[in-house]
């Protein structure tokens, strides 16, 4: 098996609904965002895919969020925008985007600071209705 990896980050404000304390108000963060990929067979070029292509499907998909207020992101209405649903809403949209045979999306960690983290991977279950 075979992973590979990529960093790109957003810039974004969000608060969190129902929680006491500093993250109840609007308050900002500089993500940084690892996507892994995974497959069992490398292409021709000794690729499982190009770095660039990978880098390039995550960059659209952060366009989304980059310099927004994801309280006010439809995805996010009804979700608080924690950083684990933020790891899943990359998930999904990623996933859409890389739906191909040979491949498939291993995990997405999002990271708040250098010291804390959530990550979102498909376990085969499922998130509900979306």
């Amino acid at each position: 098996m075979y992973e590979i990896m990529v960093e790109d980050e957003f810039s974004a404000a969000h608060f969190l609904r129902g929680y006491r304390g500093k993250c109840e108000k609007v308050h900002g963060h500089n993500w940084k965002v690892t996507v892994v990929v995974s497959g069992k067979e490398i292409d021709k070029r000794g690729l499982l895919l190009d770095f660039h292509d990978l880098r390039k499907e995550l960059s659209q998909v952060l366009e989304r969020l980059d310099h927004k207020d994801l309280n006010s992101l439809p995805f996010f209405k009804k979700r608080n925008p924690s950083s684990e649903n933020i790891a899943f809403y990359i998930f999904w949209r990623l996933e859409k985007r890389l739906a191909r045979k040979n491949i498939s999306l291993a995990r997405v960690t999002v990271w708040e600071n250098c010291r804390q983290s959530a990550t979102y991977f498909s376990s085969g279950g499922g998130y509900g209705s979306l």
